[in-house]
Parts: structure tokens; sequence; C-alpha cells
């Protein structure tokens, strides 16, 4: 690290610690997350990009209250099943495709993503495996990140330029610990931030289905000694932070609910809802999920790996996808997703 780098190393640190950010700024927080956000006026005005099947005014209300939302069956089987043969062909032949991917178990250093190239066929039979980003490779995971329905209902939430910023794709319940999205994916700002999960079958109590805290977005935020996004200036740790939320929920009384969601439905949460993985009580269940995180344009001008550098734009639905500065000319290599 060069002199001038190690100085501006020292100013970020010192100002942390000083004026640590301890909230989201309420000059930049999306429209219905202001304390006097009315639905019903901003519906008699909004103009949704597509045609849906349900009711968004009821739905941004619960969403406000809530933190979350699902879109009752609104993605066609023929869509989960052109994406989830992409996934398969991608798992049978690592050695073809250029992305990455991680395994979270001790033997393939967990939590360390790395070339899928890297891994065996075997390998990716394992349980715990997450591949990252696959919607760059993708057709289908394009169009399924991208369905009108859930860029209609990002639309009104965020009343700016949609843009995706990841997606992760696995097999097994993940039994994360209680976490909330906007420290680990960071926008700026961190409140520009939503995730969906598109389970790609039904999802069974003993597969460690997804909890989370309902109404959890409006707790206060954890700081993890230098305000509320993890780096490594930061002093707590990721337990200290599920401990807190855990702890706090419960005083809070934010009640725990486990999501058995359907295939077909997608749920949306809100980028400070407190949510976890339940624990996998048989080893041999499946949880066929796609999890996609969305931002805006203001908060993420270009691609997270390419910081600062004009990115290749693909459009769907409105919705800007950037292209991927790591997978080469892979970009929508398996394309059957294009007769969808």
């Amino acid at each position: 690290m060069g002199v001038l780098s190690q100085i501006k190393q020292k100013v970020l640190t010192v100002k942390e610690q000083m004026f640590p950010e301890t909230e989201f700024f309420g000059s930049t927080i999306p429209w219905i997350d202001h304390a006097d956000a009315n639905v019903d006026d901003f519906i008699k005005s909004y103009q949704p990009p597509f045609k849906v099947s349900f009711d968004i005014a009821k739905k941004l209300k619960f969403w406000q209250k809530n933190g979350y939302v699902v879109l009752e069956q609104v993605i066609p089987s023929e869509m989960l099943d052109v994406f989830w043969k992409d996934v398969e062909e991608l798992m049978a032949n690592p050695a073809k495709y250029d992305m990455f991917a991680r395994i979270d178990l001790p033997k393939f250093d967990p939590k360390r993503e790395r070339p899928i190239k890297e891994f065996t066929v075997n390998d990716l039979k394992e349980k715990f495996v997450k591949l990252n980003d696959f919607h760059n490779l993708s057709v289908a995971g394009k169009k399924l990140m991208t369905h009108p329905a859930i860029v209609t209902f990002l639309d009104a939430i965020f009343q700016q330029q949609t843009v995706v910023m990841q997606s992760l794709t696995f097999m097994y319940g993940s039994q994360q610990p209680t976490h909330q999205d906007f420290p680990w994916v960071t926008a700026n700002p961190a409140s520009h931030l939503a995730a969906a999960w598109i389970p790609l079958e039904d999802i069974k109590i003993d597969s460690g289905p997804l909890y989370y805290y309902v109404g959890s977005h409006k707790m206060p935020k954890f700081n993890f000694g230098n305000g509320i996004l993890f780096n490594q200036r930061s002093t707590k740790t990721a337990l200290e932070f599920a401990d807190y939320l855990d702890t706090n929920c419960s005083t809070l009384k934010h009640p725990k609910e486990t999501l058995l969601i359907k295939r077909g439905d997608v749920l949306i949460w809100h980028a400070a809802l407190a949510h976890g993985g339940g624990i996998i009580t048989n080893p041999d269940q499946t949880r066929k999920s796609y999890v996609c995180h969305y931002t805006t344009k203001e908060a993420l001008p270009s691609h997270r790996y390419r910081l600062g550098e004009v990115p290749t734009i693909s459009s769907y639905n409105g919705v800007d996808i950037y292209q991927h500065p790591e997978f080469g000319n892979q970009e929508d290599i398996l394309n059957a997703g294009e007769n969808l």
C-alpha cells in the first residue's frame, strides 16, 4: 500500500470512529421508507410498467409495514424449467464455463469464491454449493430475474432506474445466521437495495427454509464499530451482528416467521429485513433457489467488480444488467431462454 493510500485509510478510520453512520440517510432512502409516505397518494399517479396480477397498493402497504412481500404464482413453470436446465448443464460441465462458485464446507475453503473450473463435477454435487452471478451466462436467468411482476414491484418502491447487482443460485439451504443484507451487499446509498427469492421447487420444512423477523426493517441498525457497513475496519463480527438481531427482534417483538414458499411464487424483501436460513433437519432435502439482489443506477452506476468503469449493459424489461467483467465472452452463452 502506497503512502497516499495509507493516509486515506487512516483518515477513513478516524472519520468512521468519530462520525459512524448509524442509520440510512433520510434524504436518500426510497420514498416508501419515509415516515410520512402515503401509498394511496402514490398510487393515484403511479403508472406501472406492466400489467400485473396482484393489487399493487395492497402489496406496497404490506411491504411498508412488514419489510417483505410475496407475489403469489407469478412465475410460469416453463421459465423455471429452462433456467434449471441451464444450471444442470453448468454443474455437469464446469470446465467449460468462466464463472465463480463457492462451497461452504471446510475442505473447500468456505466463504471464498473461485473459478468454477477449479471444482470437479463431484465437488459440485456436495452440499452448500453457491453459484455466483449465473445470470450473466444464462439468458433464462436474466429473463427470470426481470420478470414483469418483479420489475413492477421494484419500480414502485425504488422509483428510479433499477439495476441488477448480483445473483446466487443454490440447491440446499444455507443455514446462514440471522443477518440483514445491506452491510454485505453494499449499495451507495445502502438503502437502495432489495432482494428476491425465486424458489425452483416447493419449499419443505425440513430443508432449512428461510425465516425472517416481521417488521424488523425498521429496527435500529447495528454498529460494526465503524458504522452500519461491514468492512476491513469493522471491530464487530458477523456472529455478534446475528446475536444483536436475534436479541433485539425478540425484545422489540418482531415475530419470527418461517416461509414455506411455493414454486411460482416470489419473495421480495427489504435491505434491512432481518432473516436467515433455518436448520436442515433432512440432509437430503433440497431447497433449490435463485436469489437476486437489485439496486438503483444511482447506487451502482458500474459493475461492482469494476467500480468507476463504464459497464456494458443489456436491458430486460427496463432493468439494466451489467456484463460481468470476469466472465470473458461467455455472457449469454446458455441461450435456451431466448425462446421464453
